[in-house]
């Protein structure tokens, strides 16, 4: 899963805002609660797993939506991740009623334990099965964590989403679900790509597919785009075709093309929105129907060198997670990026992302950064 960036400019500094790491739970505009912290859960010695729980604050309990990430190809980036990085998906299942919880896997970033590329899969001996029941372990383990830690939390009813090889483990997971599980959403779902069109072992992939068809009853909805250079619509089909052979339940949906690949649809929201909200809603599953308004960004001077699309960019930037920057030049041109490991990695990606646009025109410069939130 490739950095979650956008491109964008500006000569302003934000202050930053309090990060809430393992502490009491943050709320911000609109009523919504955002808070870090640590997940003990088995096989995560000896940090746990990193979890972000967003959730708007009102009166109850809420159902549990479960968010996953992918897998990149470079294992520097693996140990990178951070689940604030999934804060708009988060913010999306929070309007419609859910405490989200955002989950980085044993393994990836600070979370204590194993990678499940470790036991199955291109790297390893194992099997892909054993590699996509590892990462489903971790979300089976989460809904009992929140049935016993979280009072915010109605476990009776519970949905799950992923992509990549996070797709991948809701597959897994429909085939062994948790009590409360009601549906699972696989963007882009799979293992085993290079991003070029080739497979490392597409048999043992599809033997997979399979035999977690034999179990998964669980509705599903599978979502791949034309454009997928990790997953194309070849692969996806033939994924689709060995899950229902063997008796999986599932509703398949090919999105146009999106970007230069279709494989980051899921950091799009707006492209998948109304897709998820009709499957959803046909389950019952929308409490929030309409959803509740979003955050509202907070009160700061937008430069006046941006344009249209620099503003909305520079507004949408203050709402998400840290450690996030925002770079430009005196031309309007910008970029930001946001829920990066460290604030370095945060000004040097906003730096990069700004400068492809400047065409021999002026460098950018950061101008603003949110280091913790």
């Amino acid at each position: 899963m490739k950095r979650l960036l956008l491109a964008a400019a500006v000569l302003v500094v934000c202050t930053a805002v309090l990060r809430a790491q393992d502490a009491a739970p943050k709320t911000v505009s609109a009523g919504y609660v955002e808070r870090e912290f640590r997940m003990d859960v088995p096989d995560s010695f000896p940090n746990g797993l990193d979890v972000l729980e967003v959730y708007v604050n009102t009166p109850g309990k809420h159902p549990l939506a479960l968010l996953t990430h992918g897998t990149s190809d470079k294992p520097e980036e693996r140990l990178q991740l951070t689940p604030w990085a999934q804060l708009p998906q988060a913010i999306w299942f929070a309007r419609r009623g859910y405490v989200a919880l955002v989950i980085i896997r044993r393994g990836y970033g600070t979370s204590g334990g194993k990678q499940d590329g470790t036991v199955g899969g291109c790297r390893a001996g194992g099997s892909f099965e054993e590699a996509g029941e590892a990462a489903a372990a971790d979300l089976r383990n989460a809904v009992a964590y929140a049935e016993k830690n979280l009072p915010e939390v109605d476990t009776s009813t519970v949905i799950s989403a992923g992509v990549s090889t996070g797709g991948f483990t809701q597959v897994a997971l429909a085939a062994k679900p948790p009590t409360g599980l009601k549906a699972a959403i696989d963007f882009a779902g799979g293992r085993g790509g290079n991003g070029k069109g080739d497979l490392c072992d597409q048999g043992g992939l599809l033997s997979a597919y399979k035999s977690f068809g034999k179990h998964a009853r669980t509705p599903m909805l599978w979502i791949y785009a034309e454009n997928d250079k990790w997953f194309p619509p070849p692969f996806a089909g033939k994924f689709q075709a060995a899950f229902e052979s063997a008796g999986g339940v599932d509703q398949f949906v090919l999105a146009p093309p999106d970007g230069d690949d279709g494989h980051h649809l899921y950091g799009h929201v707006a492209a998948w929105s109304d897709t998820v909200d009709t499957f959803l809603r046909a389950q019952k599953l929308l409490f929030y129907d309409p959803p509740i308004a979003g955050p509202k960004p907070p009160d700061v001077i937008v430069p006046a060198a941006l344009h249209e699309r620099g503003v909305d960019a520079f507004k949408n930037f203050l709402i998400l997670g840290p450690h996030k920057a925002f770079a430009m030049n005196s031309a309007g041109v910008w970029g930001y990026a946001v829920g990066q490991f460290t604030q370095a990695l945060a000004d040097q990606h906003a730096l990069e992302n700004c400068n492809k646009g400047v065409r021999g025109g002026p460098a950018c410069a950061i101008v603003a950064r949110g280091a913790t939130k």
